[in-house]
């Protein structure tokens, strides 16, 4: 069987929700995470590997949260997001960094036990059973374009990925006819008010479309992806300042400056399912019960996967 690997972003620090590892906390009626839901939906669609991106020292809890149940479901492998997994050129430069370098860095960590196709998720998204569905037969077609690579995007409909409970950050895409990405933004202070979604850009608010398409960090790539990755981590490492704690090396961005300069083709995998995750710690109860009620409907099982 071909393998198709899925990647879980794990390794965030989890700061509005204030407070414990929010990519462990239980929401499903037996106690199982987010992220088991999508590793189900994953599965199903046909992904038989799964490769967890987390910070070595949570590994132990990490692993009797749900590592080890997932072990039995499909091969595993993990790797450690940390803050010195930087050319050494660039240590001294950044001995003082505390926040992590982002998406790009955190998918860069699995260049050394990712050579097939794969898919990237957050770990504390929900993002519906037909998007993997969308993703994996993306993954399992034969891709040609010369001089171009070729990704994939699942775009979902921007109302359908806000929070009752604060900002979110989206990807804004801009997306043509034949279905293919033509520019993202990444969008800052995204919030409804009433029937208005308003968001934060160059430090002015704006308006955004409720029917926009987003991008919610789900990319079908191949392995030839990471030399680009490694590349333009050094070039970033190189132009952005100490005194800059607060930048990021992510897949928006990344992805952006490849289609700026013609050096990649995205298709836009459309999903109309809602999306819903622990933004911050009120999300919560709505996830809760926003599993219950597919359970209810039959698209999981009361217990996903058996628990030791």
């Amino acid at each position: 069987m071909k393998k198709t690997t899925l990647v879980i972003m794990a390794a965030g620090i989890g700061s509005r929700f204030r407070g414990g590892i929010k990519q462990l906390a239980p929401v499903g009626p037996n106690q199982e995470v987010i992220m088991e839901y999508s590793i189900f939906d994953a599965i199903e669609a046909g992904f038989n590997k799964v490769v967890f991106v987390i910070k070595k020292d949570i590994e132990s809890e990490f692993r009797a949260a749900i590592g080890n149940r997932i072990e039995k479901q499909a091969e595993v492998a993990y790797v450690y997001q940390e803050l010195t997994d930087i050319p050494d050129c660039f240590l001294e430069k950044f001995h003082s960094r505390t926040k992590p370098w982002g998406t790009g860095q955190a998918i860069l960590c699995c260049r050394d036990v990712v050579q097939e196709p794969f898919l990237v998720i957050n770990a504390d998204d929900y993002y519906g059973k037909e998007a993997y569905r969308e993703a994996f037969h993306y993954l399992n077609q034969e891709q040609t374009s010369a001089g171009q690579m070729n990704i994939g995007m699942v775009g979902f409909v921007l109302k359908n990925t806000l929070s009752d409970n604060g900002t979110v950050t989206r990807g804004v895409c801009r997306v043509g006819e034949d279905h293919m990405l033509e520019a993202i933004r990444e969008t800052y202070g995204i919030e409804k008010r009433g029937e208005q979604v308003y968001a934060e850009r160059n430090g002015e608010e704006i308006t955004l479309n409720l029917d926009a398409v987003v991008s919610m960090n789900m990319w079908a790539l191949r392995p030839e992806f990471f030399e680009i990755l490694e590349k333009g981590f050094s070039e970033f490492l190189e132009r952005i300042s100490p005194d800059e704690p607060k930048a990021e090396y992510l897949l928006p961005a990344i992805i952006g400056d490849l289609l700026l300069n013609g050096r990649t083709r995205v298709k836009v995998l459309r999903s109309k399912d809602k999306w819903f995750g622990v933004t911050y710690k009120e999300d919560k109860e709505t996830v809760v019960q926003c599993i219950r009620e597919l359970v209810e409907k039959g698209e999981y099982p009361e217990k996903l996967f058996e628990r030791v």
